[in-house]
């Protein structure tokens, strides 16, 4: 197998646009290769099988989607608030919304995981772990709420991004702003 990390983070990147533009039965070496603008055959001196494909793609699209870390410290200058969880919520929706083919990637990914237990394994332990960093970060960050907190925020924008991803118009009576801080306001424990 090729070792040039360059070029196989490219190929990823590639796979992801697949992904997100043909879904799972789209995704080919050949697609990647065409995708990446490399010579056909490419992609399979770099993976050794579709199924190692779609585990780093796996992989992948969570650095992808991971939040600036400047943008997560200043947004942390601020004292522990439900309106500092809202300015969280409003950078999560606006970072998937951004790398839509991304987050469009991982929704294909979960449903090529129902019939591909190696793959839903693989994609379980790394959703499973991003929950986890996120409960430890909100909770060492003095953000008001427990573990339960950010579990029902994870689900709540979770169906939100997908609405807004694939069918924004069902929500245009609502406006985005005013869903989050309801969903944060109604999600977090009163005040104590």
């Amino acid at each position: 197998m090729r070792q040039n990390p360059e070029r196989r983070a490219a190929l990823v990147d590639a796979a992801v646009e697949v992904l997100a533009r043909e879904g799972a039965r789209g995704l080919t070496f050949r697609a990647v290769d065409t995708e990446a603008a490399v010579p056909n055959g490419t992609a399979s001196n770099y993976f050794t099988s579709r199924d190692d494909l779609l585990n780093q793609v796996g992989r992948h699209i969570h650095v992808r989607l991971t939040p600036d870390p400047a943008e997560v410290s200043a947004t942390l200058e601020s004292p522990p608030s439900p309106e500092v969880v809202v300015e969280f919520m409003h950078a999560l929706l606006g970072r998937l919304l951004k790398d839509r083919s991304g987050y469009l990637a991982l929704m294909e990914l979960r449903l090529e995981a129902t019939r591909r237990p190696e793959l839903r394994q693989e994609l379980t332990g790394t959703i499973a772990s991003n929950l986890d960093e996120n409960i430890r970060f909100h909770l060492d960050s003095g953000l008001p709420g427990d573990s339960m907190t950010v579990v029902l925020l994870y689900l709540a924008m979770s169906g939100l991004v997908v609405e807004q991803l694939t069918l924004p118009e069902v929500l245009n009576q609502f406006p985005v702003d005013d869903v989050i801080a309801a969903l944060v306001g109604r999600t977090l424990p009163p005040a104590q």
